[in-house]
Order: structure tokens, then C-alpha cells, then sequence
């Protein structure tokens, strides 16, 4: 039996709270027992929650949390062997060696979908293995789809986790009013949970840093 394996992430863009990067290995021809699925970003919280359970009881997985600091020493490494795509990708290859699957379906975060997929076999021990590694994988693979729901449902938990201890954060993009609002008041308080190398991050401490000198 071919053995297919679905690899998304959630919450690669926001300024606060972890990456999440999740697996999901299935049977060839058995994508109707993961239910409804489709890209996380489509569904309300309440059905990816609903559809997290049925995904994780039948299907093998594997939920990777990808920590700010982590992040942050890929963004800012300065001899440029390591950023953001190739982070994403040491944890993709992490997943795959652990379930040495037949075919393994990647929605690609780099512009180059090939480039993206030599860089992997790099890492991987197993090499007859089949990549499907495109844009929109998630929308396009029912098994995709699904490593992409729970990957976002454990991204909602962590930052559940993160509002409890430290206050409202909002989502944790740097779009957001509210986790904008948060930065500018929490930024040297908690820095466990900020992304330094954001911009977004990088531009409060700076402003409020000056503002702080010109005070004194």
C-alpha cells in the first residue's frame, strides 16, 4: 500500500507565538476518512477543530512547534545558510524521515517550487521517494489540507496559551491593531514570545528606544 504523506505550517507570518509544522500520512485512496477537508484558511475555528479530530484519528501524524527564537536565528544567520524557507524545510525533512512515506505532497513556501524540492532531498535519508511539491498544495490535496488544519488548530491553542499568561496579543499579526497595540506596550517585557527580526518588532523597539532617550 503506498503510503502518502502531506506536510503544511501555520502561522509562518505572524510577529508573535510560534511556527507550527504538521504531517499527515494517509493510505493512497483513503482521503475520504479525513473528512471535509480543505485549506485552513477557508474553514471557520470551529469546523478545524471538529475536522482535527477526525484527521488525527485516522491518519498518522507529527506537529512540530517552530519557537521565535528559533525563527529569528534562521532570519538573521549571516553566512545565509539557513532562512526562513530553509527552516521550514530541515522541519519538512524532520517529518519525512520519521514516517518514510512513498509520496510526500509540500505546499511550498519558495518561489521555486524545484529549487525548494532539491534543497529537501538533501536532507532526506529515503530517496525513492515521489515529491509533489507545488503552490497551493493545501487546496489542492485532500492530505495537504489536512497537515494544513492541524498545524492551524495548534497554532490556535499555543496563542490561546500565550493570551492566558501574558494578555491580548490578538492574532499575532503585525497587520493587526490589537497585537500592534500589544507590541508597543509588551515588547521588553516578554520577549520569549516576539519575533525580533520582524520589521514590524524592530520598528516599535526602535521608535520607543529613541523616544525613551530623548526623554533622558
Amino acid at each position: 500500500m503506498t503510503k502518502v504523506l502531506g506536510i503544511d505550517e501555520a502561522g509562518r507570518g505572524p510577529v508573535i507565538g510560534p511556527m507550527v509544522i504538521a504531517g499527515v500520512m494517509i493510505s493512497d485512496g483513503k482521503e475520504a476518512e479525513l473528512g471535509s477537508v480543505k485549506d485552513s484558511k477557508l474553514l471557520k475555528h470551529k469546523d478545524r477543530v471538529i475536522l482535527n479530530e477526525i484527521i488525527q484519528k485516522n491518519s498518522q501524524f507529527k506537529i512540530i512547534e517552530v519557537s521565535p527564537k528559533e525563527i529569528d536565528e534562521a532570519v538573521e544567520c549571516i553566512d545565509n545558510t539557513m532562512n526562513l524557507n530553509w527552516l521550514e524545510a530541515k522541519h519538512q525533512a524532520e517529518i519525512i524521515n520519521y514516517f518514510n512515506p512513498d509520496v510526500v505532497i509540500i505546499d511550498c513556501p519558495h518561489p521555486i517550487p524545484k529549487k525548494y524540492e532539491d534543497h529537501i532531498k538533501k536532507l532526506v535519508n529515503k530517496k525513492d521517494i515521489k515529491y509533489i511539491v507545488e503552490h497551493k498544495a493545501d487546496v489542492n490535496y485532500p492530505v495537504c489540507s489536512a497537515a494544513s488544519i492541524i498545524a492551524k488548530v495548534r497554532r490556535e491553542e499555543e496563542m490561546d496559551k500565550i493570551k492566558e499568561k501574558y494578555g491580548d496579543t490578538g492574532p499575532g499579526y503585525p497587520a493587526n491593531p490589537v497585537t500592534q497595540k500589544f507590541i508597543k506596550e509588551n515588547y521588553k517585557k516578554y520577549p520569549e514570545i516576539f519575533r525580533h527580526s520582524w520589521s514590524t518588532f524592530k520598528n516599535v523597539a526602535k521608535a520607543n528606544d529613541a523616544k525613551q532617550k530623548k526623554l533622558f
